[in-house]
């Protein structure tokens, strides 16, 4: 009889942690889901020329921290949404392949990240992002002919959600995800996830009501967002689209020569690139 009791004490106790752990996880998601960065410079101060360091007020008053190039004649613009760390200064390198190329750049640093005032959460970024997209159709007068919408990582379901509202020239996705709910479940596979999950960028869902064209870069050795994930994007879209699987490439790994590359064919092919002789 003693030992029954004492097992019940002890699966008692052990609930009330697993209870515990749950309602940490609830409250602290964020912080496991946001990896923000507020050290950043000047866009000179990294060696880009040519960009303008802006300021975005958001509908909600939130101030947003927004990197501009202008396109050459005949390129579109980017709208780029980057990953959950770091800030606008972690994508020096891909801005400035991607601006010399000719590509117009619109970089959006998400509320919390760098400069950027406020704390992080999904439907905070889908505000940010509405406020760079409203920038550039008014503000700019780039026709939306002329945007892309690009997303890399954490992006890509703002990028989804984005073209779902605002329908543009073309969606790039660049190592997306299905959902949010999703990747934090495969990684706390005894955690009830989905019931706690308050931010979820559900993708999958979405990405059937998608019409623009589409282009999905993402790298076969993927451990952060398994490759697995694009082609389950890429399977539920609907066309036109386009896949490029990197066999050699994890989630920060690429070449950046190669997405150029990729780019510049999709935008081709495409007729987003439009120059005198072509």
């Amino acid at each position: 009889m003693k030992s029954i009791f004492n097992f019940k004490h002890i699966m008692t106790g052990m609930l009330l942690i697993y209870i515990m752990i749950c309602i940490g996880v609830w409250g602290f998601q964020r912080h496991l889901i946001y990896k923000p960065d507020t050290n950043i410079q000047s866009p000179q101060s990294y060696g880009l020329q040519g960009f303008e360091d802006l300021r975005l007020k958001v509908a909600d008053g939130t101030v947003v921290q927004v990197w501009h190039h202008p396109a050459q004649t005949g390129f579109p613009t980017l709208i780029y949404f980057h990953g959950n760390a770091g800030n606008l200064g972690n994508y020096v390198n891909i801005f400035k392949i991607y601006a010399h190329a000719g590509f117009g750049i619109l970089g959006l640093g998400y509320r919390g990240f760098g400069a950027s005032q406020g704390s992080p959460a999904e439907q905070g970024l889908y505000q940010d992002a509405r406020a760079v997209i409203h920038y550039a159709l008014k503000d700019l007068q780039i026709p939306k002919d002329k945007i892309i919408l690009y997303g890399k990582s954490l992006g890509s379901g703002v990028a989804v959600q984005m073209t779902i509202e605002s329908p543009m020239a073309a969606l790039v996705l660049q190592s997306p995800y299905t959902s949010i709910a999703k990747r934090g479940q495969d990684r706390y596979p005894l955690l009830p996830v989905n019931l706690l999950i308050q931010d979820r960028f559900d993708s999958l869902s979405k990405i059937q009501h998608i019409h623009s064209p589409l282009l999905i870069l993402h790298g076969e050795q993927d451990t952060i967002v398994p490759v697995e994930d694009g082609k389950a994007l890429f399977a539920a879209a609907p066309y036109p689209k386009t896949v490029v699987y990197f066999p050699l490439k994890g989630h920060n790994d690429f070449d950046n020569e190669k997405l150029l590359e990729e780019l510049l064919t999709f935008s081709k092919e495409t007729k987003l690139i439009s120059l005198k002789g072509s």
